[in-house]
């Protein structure tokens, strides 16, 4: 039988690829904030999945403080990076860079 600990480690890098190739793809901004969001969850899943220890043993607590941490600055920062995105499509007529533009 699998171990919780590797289905939560293959699980947080199926997200990290899929948010990857999401990244990579596509131009819209938001879009590619999303994907960078999907990347960040599937490294909170795969560092907390690194924490496991023993049955008996439990979890560490230090990489449980630091995934907490790690999703409240993941919050402001995204909510910062929509407020960019915003007013970058405010200001340009549209949510693509100059370079992704045809």
């Amino acid at each position: 039988m699998t171990a919780n600990w590797l289905v939560y480690a293959l699980a947080g890098a199926g997200l990290i690829g899929i948010g990857l190739y999401g990244f990579l793809v596509r131009r819209h901004l938001l879009r590619r904030l999303l994907a960078f969001n999907v990347i960040g969850s599937g490294i909170f899943i795969l560092f907390g999945a690194t924490g496991y220890r023993a049955p008996v043993v439990g979890t560490d607590p230090v990489p449980q403080a630091l995934i907490i941490t790690g999703i409240v600055v993941a919050l402001s920062l995204t909510a910062l990076a929509v407020a960019l995105v915003a007013r970058h499509a405010d200001e340009t007529n549209g949510p693509l860079l100059p370079e992704d533009r045809d």
